[in-house]
C-alpha cells in the first residue's frame, strides 16, 4: 500500500520536528508531506532545510487553513499523485515505529474499511495523566455528542481491535478512494469535529472504520489550539450544530436532536459559570451563519446514503457520553 502521510504545521516546529523523526523511524514505507500553514519564517526556514534533504515534501501555506483546509492540501495531493491511502497525524503527536503498518494491516484485512485508526496514548508532564488514553476510536452518543472512547483509562485497558463509529484526525489512515466518493473534509469546520463529519458520512456512504490497538501513537493534548484563548470553546458551539444537521439521517433526527437541545443548553449555561460564556455565544453565531450551507450539505449526503437509519443507530452509544458527569447528576434528578 503506497501511503502519504501529512503532518500540519502551524508554529510549532519543536513538536513538528520530534514527529518527523518518529515518522522517519516507522517500519511501513512512506513519503511524509508537511503541509505549514502559515507559520512564523523560522518555522520555515527550518522545514525548508529538512525538505532540502530530501527527508519530506514541503507545502507552504500563506495562512492558516486550519485542520480541514491543511489536510486538504495534502489529500488533494495525495489523490493527484496516485497513493492509495493517506495517513493523517497530528504534529504533537509520536508514533511507535510499528504504527503506520498496523494501521496497513487493518486496511488491508478488512476490505470494507476505508477508515483504520489506532491507539492514541496522553503525552504528559503531570504523572497521573501520562500514559492514560487519550481515544481508542471515537464514538457519537444518541444526545448527538461525540466522544473519545477509552478517554482516562490506564493503556492496559485500551479496548480490543473493531470497528468504531469514526477515527480521529489526530493519527488515522484513510483510503484515497473514499474523499474520490464522499468529498474532502469540509472546511467551514475549520477545527474540532470535522474528523467526526467525515467518519460519519463515510459511514452514511457503507463504508467500515476499523480500529487497531496496535497502532500507537503518544499525543500531547492542545499543544495547538490551547495557545489561542476561548478557541475549543467557539469551535465547539459553531461545529457540534452543523455536523448534526448535515449528518444524522432523518430516522435518527426524533431521537438525537432533541436530547442535543437540552445537553447544549446544559454546556452553555456551564460555560457562563466558567467565564467563557461569551465564546460560546461567538460559536453559536458562526453556527446560525452556517445553517445554509449546513442544509445544502444535508441534502448532498443524505440523497447519497447508502446506510439505513437502523444501521447508523446500530453503532450508537445509547447513552450520555462517559465524560458527562454533570448531566448524569441532572438526570438522576429529574428521574427522582
Amino acid at each position: 500500500m503506497r501511503v502519504l502521510v501529512v503532518v500540519l504545521n502551524w508554529n510549532g516546529i519543536d513538536d513538528t520536528e520530534e514527529c518527523l523523526d518518529a515518522l522517519a523511524a516507522q517500519t511501513h514505507p512512506a513519503d511524509v508531506l508537511v503541509v505549514d500553514n502559515g507559520s512564523s519564517p523560522d518555522d520555515v526556514r527550518r522545514l525548508r532545510a529538512r525538505a532540502a534533504s530530501g527527508a519530506i515534501r514541503l507545502r507552504l501555506e500563506p495562512e492558516n487553513l486550519g485542520f480541514a483546509g491543511g489536510v486538504n492540501v495534502g489529500i488533494r495531493l495525495s489523490q493527484h499523485d496516485g497513493y492509495d491511502a493517506v495517513a493523517l497525524l497530528n504534529n504533537d503527536a509520536l508514533p511507535e515505529p510499528g504504527w503506520l503498518a498496523a494501521l496497513v494491516a487493518a486496511l488491508e484485512a478488512d476490505r470494507d474499511a476505508a477508515i483504520a485508526t489506532g491507539l492514541l496514548v496522553r503525552r504528559s508532564d503531570d504523572p497521573a495523566i501520562a500514559g492514560t488514553i487519550d481515544t481508542a476510536g471515537d464514538g457519537l452518543s444518541v444526545w448527538g455528542m461525540p466522544f473519545p472512547r477509552g478517554r482516562s483509562d490506564g493503556r492496559a485497558d485500551a479496548p480490543e481491535k473493531g470497528r468504531v463509529f469514526s477515527a480521529s484526525g489526530g493519527a488515522s489512515l484513510y483510503r484515497t478512494a473514499l474523499f474520490d466518493e464522499i468529498g474532502l473534509f469540509d472546511e467551514t469546520f475549520f477545527a474540532y469535529f470535522e474528523d467526526i463529519d467525515i467518519g460519519f458520512r463515510a459511514r452514511l456512504a457503507g463504508h467500515e472504520i476499523v480500529y487497531e490497538p496496535a497502532a500507537v501513537a503518544h499525543h500531547r493534548i492542545g499543544a495547538t489550539s490551547g495557545r489561542i484563548p476561548g478557541f475549543t470553546v467557539r469551535q465547539t458551539f459553531k461545529n457540534l450544530p452543523v455536523l448534526l444537521v448535515k449528518d444524522v439521517p432523518a430516522g435518527l433526527r426524533h431521537v438525537i436532536w432533541p436530547r442535543f437541545a437540552l445537553l447544549f443548553a446544559m454546556m452553555l449555561g456551564k460555560t457562563f459559570a466558567t467565564g467563557s460564556g461569551a465564546h460560546a455565544l461567538r460559536g453559536i453565531g458562526g453556527a446560525i451563519r452556517l445553517l445554509p450551507h449546513a442544509l445544502r450539505e444535508r441534502r448532498r449526503i443524505q440523497r447519497a446514503r447508502i446506510a439505513t437509519a437502523a444501521d447508523i443507530d446500530a453503532l450508537l452509544l445509547h447513552d450520555l457520553p462517559p465524560e458527562q458527569h454533570g448531566m448524569r447528576k441532572l438526570l438522576r434528578v429529574f428521574r427522582r
